[in-house]
């Protein structure tokens, strides 16, 4: 039985199976990558609801973990040399998944750092892009007269959108014919932009079809559709 008593947050989080990857989530775009990751490897989790809404990021406990205050987090009773793994930031988690279990990343080095690239492009553009239209569409920026910094963030959403759309023309997935990180990454915050922010109309989602059939190809894997509401919201 793996002892992970030497990590503050379990006791704010109390594992039931210490033998088992623990996953501290809320089903957000950026929660889901992992809970999503995790489905498709078949890796036995145990997932641990992290309210946000009452700053349960900000104990000293889960800053432990993550010093960012933010999630997915995790922590691998069997990580390197078998000694247990804490892990924040859901690109880093991606790729150590990966890495572990020989899947969903080329091996071969270009290729592998070519799928990389659209990790980090998520990470960098669409995630922070896409986040900022749903504030100032959605949430409390919508109350805002001025509209020119939604406007400013729905351009470039929409550019990103055109980045991905070329990318996508001639592929099934991202990296091809194979479903990878890159697909991961991105998908949840696509889904998230055009249903739960409802800013598809804002930006114009109906021009970029290759887009929307891809969404829509990922979203009826069996693992994403599963890992989409891991942990339930209630």
């Amino acid at each position: 039985m793996a002892d992970l008593s030497a990590f503050p947050v379990t006791r704010q989080f109390p594992p039931q199976h210490p033998d088992r990857l623990q996953l501290y989530s809320l089903p957000t775009p950026n929660g889901v990558k992992v809970s999503i990751m995790l489905e498709e490897l078949g890796l036995p989790y145990e997932v641990h609801r992290v309210d946000i809404s009452k700053d349960e990021t900000w104990t000293p406990e889960f800053l432990s973990l993550n010093p960012n205050g933010k999630i997915p987090a995790i922590i691998d009773p069997d990580g390197p040399g078998g000694k247990p793994l804490p892990l924040f930031e859901s690109g880093a988690i991606l790729v150590y998944l990966a890495e572990k279990a020989g899947r969903f990343l080329p091996t071969d080095p270009a290729t592998r750092y070519e799928a990389l690239q659209w990790v980090f492009f998520q990470m960098a553009a669409i995630g922070p892009m896409f986040g900022q239209v749903g504030f100032f569409h959605k949430y409390a920026g919508s109350a805002f007269e001025d509209k020119r910094p939604r406007d400013r963030y729905v351009a470039e959403s929409r550019r990103l959108l055109g980045v991905l759309e070329g990318r996508l023309k001639d592929r099934q997935w991202i990296m091809g014919d194979d479903y990878t990180i890159a697909d991961i990454a991105t998908l949840g915050w696509v889904r998230n932009l055009v249903e739960h922010y409802g800013a598809g109309d804002l930006v114009g989602y109906a021009d970029f079809p290759h887009v929307a059939a891809w969404l829509e190809r990922g979203v009826a894997r069996p693992a994403v559709q599963r890992g989409l509401n891991i942990p339930p919201l209630s």
